[in-house]
């Protein structure tokens, strides 16, 4: 009788594999590790699907060093994710007197891990919104004089409102966001 042939198992999957390498990092965190696991799928979303980059998931505040309420996810966009509306209309005008296009520098991104079956609150959105700094760390900081040359310059950087993009995975995989502000925002003009 012959012995019995052996299997091969499919390699392991990029989503897998981010979160094995990532799983010792959460072992000491206080929040329960599908926190994490949403965390990483979201992030793994954003790479793959969305091109970001410089993806980080933060544990604590960089405001007051405390554990967030969750995992928050903060990365780049390959291109500018929000444009405040009335950043919109001075672009347009300098861009219609220069006769030049005006490049769109994307900007860092808070990202909220959620999935479609939690239930939010305004508290809970506060919650983390009080926890976390206008600009996610390792922002693009401006040189001395050359703010004033950006055109929009009011509504970026440490300037603009405190918004984050609310990312909701379905449990068919699906990814959704939405931009959240604190506050209330001015609508956009059509």
């Amino acid at each position: 009788m012959a012995p019995p042939a052996i299997v091969e198992l499919p390699s392991v999957s990029a989503l897998q594999e981010n979160i094995e390498t990532s799983r010792t990092t959460f072992q000491t965190s206080s929040h329960p590790i599908y926190l994490h696991n949403l965390a990483l799928s979201i992030t793994h979303n954003l790479q793959y699907h969305h091109d970001w980059s410089s993806l980080t998931v933060h544990t604590h505040s960089g405001l007051t060093n405390s554990p967030l309420p969750r995992p928050v996810i903060s990365g780049l966009p390959p291109k500018r994710a929000y444009i405040h509306p009335d950043e919109q209309v001075e672009i347009l005008k300098a861009e219609h007197k220069s006769g030049k296009s005006i490049e769109q520098v994307p900007e860092r991104e808070w990202v909220l891990p959620t999935h479609l079956e939690e239930k939010w609150s305004l508290a809970k959105f506060a919650a983390v919104f009080n926890a976390l700094d206008t600009v996610p760390p390792n922002g693009r900081e401006t040189l001395a004089g050359e703010e004033a040359e950006i055109v929009g310059h009011q509504w970026q950087g440490k300037n603009r409102q405190k918004r984050l993009l609310l990312a909701t995975l379905h449990d068919d995989s699906t990814v959704v966001y939405y931009i959240i502000h604190d506050g209330i925002v001015k609508p956009r003009q059509n």
